[in-house]
Order: structure tokens, then sequence, then C-alpha cells
């Protein structure tokens, strides 16, 4: 990122202009050493930790009170998980909601977090499930989905994946050998197919599953040969999916729902569009958060058209996971220790919590930037404001809290209330992508409880701490003579 860019972006979020980055609050000590490249880059880097740091305005808990964090500790211990029914339905709602000519079903993509619960709720919400694997597909049945409420996409076909799909499975076949197999196995029958649309977007790099860097659905240049299996194996096309990565840009997204109805032109049996998910939600208070009803409107409109075109009505599918879970979960967590290196312009103050990559893996992944809000052990949020790195508990240098934005192996200072060791850390924004995509047992440290928040404020526990002996239940002792 040039340092043109993030000044503009200083401009257009007043809090960040405010903040004082790691670099310009240790001045010229900085540049010692450096060349004039490496210099530019710290340079570079510094404005963009302004951003991160969202200027004196600290982050703020969003649906758990102070009290409620240390309630939490008491009964449950730390790290918990900590879910919000209001939140949740309120985004299935709005995710209800999306603007369609024709009819819509909204899919929960489910590897977002495939606790039981979760699913529960969505499903008395009237939401139906977007698989990743046949085992999230078992998973979903369990939690009491119907096999034809439940779509499966995915990079790798089960074993058992044929008795799914006699048993009502939606399939969209994501590559040309996965369409063949499919064809062979079901001749005849109805298929979806994931194309890549050539065009991708997404928060990061890694998070982009669009375009000819990535492996995700059939090449749209690929239509001819896709077209040939169908027609060899007599197989009727009766969905169209793309998706082009997880916070995507709302422009890019209407772009390719527009190159998607061109891909159901050539298939006149095509009777649902599946446009995925990746709506942009903001964790940061800085951020922004796509507006469902904003990028909705054209793509109706852009179905009304295609219907006035062809006579053809289509169905509207969309598959979001981050809009429904991102803000609607908080990790509590306990400052065990608290370490401090040097005064000098490469030292920082360092708050070592009792959870980290095992719980939330994105931002050693990703960057990513997640709120981060202190709480007293008293239960009361600090009233002086200072700046900390913020590590988990993993020996594991990449185990960050506070990366500098784009760039996982940056180290960021972020302000925050004033703690000490005993007090609490909440990890805002860890609905999505946290608990179901932990780097689990590292270190042999057990997964995390699971609890919910009700409408009465009541907690309930969703998942037990594991225990050690959960951990070690599937191994087998090699027998002395072996060794």
């Amino acid at each position: 990122m040039s340092a043109f860019c993030v000044s503009n972006a200083a401009v257009t979020n007043p809090a960040a202009a405010r903040s004082k980055s790691i670099g310009a609050r240790r001045g010229v000590a900085t540049t010692r050493g450096l060349s004039t490249r490496a210099f530019i880059r710290r340079a570079n880097r510094a404005q963009t930790v302004s951003m991160a740091s969202g200027g004196e305005d600290v982050e703020t808990l969003r649906f758990l009170t102070p009290k409620d964090c240390v309630a939490v500790k008491e009964k449950f211990g730390t790290p918990t998980y900590v879910y919000d029914l209001a939140r949740l339905q309120e985004q299935a709602t709005k995710a209800k909601a999306f603007p369609s000519a024709f009819g819509l079903t909204v899919r929960y993509a489910m590897k977002a977090s495939p606790n039981a619960a979760i699913l529960k709720v969505f499903r008395k919400a009237g939401l139906h499930i977007d698989a990743s694997s046949g085992y999230e597909v078992h998973r979903a049945v369990k939690a009491g989905f119907q096999y034809d409420q439940i779509s499966l996409s995915t990079q790798e076909f089960p074993d058992f994946f044929p008795e799914l799909v006699d048993k009502g499975l939606k399939v969209n076949a994501c590559s040309l050998s996965q369409l063949e197999a499919y064809g062979i196995m079901f001749p005849g029958s109805k298929v979806g197919l994931r194309f890549n649309p050539g065009l991708g977007s997404g928060g990061t790099g890694k998070t982009n599953v669009g375009g000819p860097s990535s492996s995700f659905g059939i090449w749209h240049e690929l239509l001819p040969q896709a077209k040939e299996i169908v027609e060899r194996h007599g197989l009727i096309v009766d969905r169209i999916h793309t998706h082009i990565g997880s916070g995507s840009d709302p422009a890019v997204w209407q772009k390719t729902s527009g190159m998607s109805l061109d891909l159901v032109r050539q298939f006149p049996t095509v009777e649902t569009l599946n446009l995925g998910g990746g709506y942009k939600v903001g964790r940061m208070s800085y951020e922004k958060s796509t507006d469902l009803q904003v990028v909705g409107s054209p793509v109706k409109e852009l179905f009304q058209k295609f219907a006035e075109e062809t006579g053809r009505e289509l169905k509207l599918e969309i598959e979001p996971g981050t809009f429904l879970l991102a803000n609607s979960c908080a990790i509590v967590c306990t400052v065990q220790d608290k370490v401090k290196t040097s005064d000098d312009a490469d030292g920082h103050v360092f708050l070592k919590l009792d959870a980290g990559m095992t719980e939330v893996l994105r931002p050693s992944l990703y960057a990513a930037q997640h709120p981060l809000v202190t709480v007293s052990a008293a239960g009361e949020l600090p009233k002086e404001h200072v700046s900390y790195v913020v590590v988990g508990h993993c020996c594991e240098s990449g185990d960050l809290m506070t990366p500098t934005p784009d760039d996982a192996e940056g180290i960021a200072e972020r302000t925050m209330g004033a703690v000490d060791i005993g007090d609490l850390l909440v990890v805002e924004g860890s609905g999505a992508y946290c608990a179901g995509m932990s780097s689990k047992n590292y270190n042999s440290f057990p997964e995390a409880p699971e609890v919910m928040k009700g409408a009465d404020g009541t907690m309930h526990v969703i998942r037990q701490k594991q225990t050690l002996e959960q951990i070690l239940v599937n191994e087998v002792e090699l027998p002395d003579a072996a060794c």
C-alpha cells in the first residue's frame, strides 16, 4: 500500500488522522540504520498502523457489559466464546430481506461457525445451508436440516458422496473432473455448476476466490467443455453458482452478478442463480459494512431485465457467513502476563492473553483486525488509555493479535484501556471463521467453551471446554517392540 493511498484513507477516517503511529510517536529514532527503501516501507507501515489503532477513539464492547465479562469468566473460565442470540436473529432477518425479483433462498455458509446451536438458530429463522464438505452436510442434518435444504460446493467429493445425493442433497460441480464424476454416477439428473467468472475480490488476497489465481469453480473459458460433459451424460443444469471472495468490493460483486447471468444464458434449464456471499462486514469502528439493500437493488433490476429479455424468472440464492456471524460473537480472555522490552524505538509493552491463534487464527493468517477491549477484573472500563502489542499464548512468534493491516508479520501497537495481569480483554468480531477455523490443540491447548447469550441475558453453554483426555482420545500407543 502506498503512502499516498494510506494518506487518503486517513483523510476519510478522522480518527486515523488524529492517531499517532509507532513511527510518528518515536520520531527520527526509527530511521537509524535504515536504507531509503526500508525507511519508506516503515513510513508506509506506520501510516497504516494509524488506521488500525482507530486513533484516540478506542474500541468499545458491542453486546456484552463489563459486568457480563466478569460473570463469564467466573462461570465458564477464559477464554470463552460468547454469541449473542439477538444479533444472530437480527442479521438473519436482514439477509432474508435481500432484494429479489422472483424468490430468494438464504443459505448460511456454515463453515463460518458450524456449532449445532448456531445452525439451530438459523434453521428456525428459515435459512438453508451452504456446505463446503460432506462432513458439514452430516452436521447440518444432525442439526435438523433436510438434505434438500443443503447445497454442497466442495473442493473434494467425499467417499460417501453418492448416498448424500440419493437422499436429496443439492450439488454444485466445482471443476470439470467433478462434473464428469457426477455425470458418471448420476446420468440424467439435475446438477449445479460453479463457475469462476474470471473476476475476484476479497478482503485480502487469501480471501479472494475468483480470477485466474483461484482454483475455485470451473474457469469461465472452459464453458464449452462443461457443456460437452453435461450433454454427454444427459445432465440437467438447474443452478449456476459464482462466488468471488470474502470481504469483496460491492461494485465488483454487482459486476460479477451481470457476468453470472451471461453464464445462465448458456443453459436454458437453469432456474436458480446463486451469487455466493462475501459481503464486507466492518469489525473495526473505522471499517464500513456492506448494505445488502444497496448492493441487492441493482441485482434485482438485472434479474427483472433478464426476465424481460428471455421470459425466464430466475430465483436468487445468497450464501452469507461473515455477514451473519462476524459481530455476533466476542471472546472473553484474561491478561495472563505483561512484559516490556526496550525503551528505545523498537521496544513495546506486550499483553499476553490466555487465548490466541488457538481461538482466533485470522490475525496470524490474514493480518485481520479485531477490536480489542480491555475490562478490569472488577468489571469496569479503564479510564486511562495506553498502547500495547497484544499476543497469544502459543509458543509461536506468529501468534499476534495486533498485526499491521495487510501484513501478518508486522507488529502494531493498539490503543486501549490500561490493564494489568488478571484483568480481562475482549476480542470482538469473533463470530465468523474463529471457533470454526482455529488452530485447534496447538501446544495442546484445549478447545475453548462456547456460550450463547439469550434474549433474557441468560448464558447457555453450547460447547463445553475440551479436556486433555478428549484431545488424546484418538491416539494409539506405539508398541514397545516397534521402537
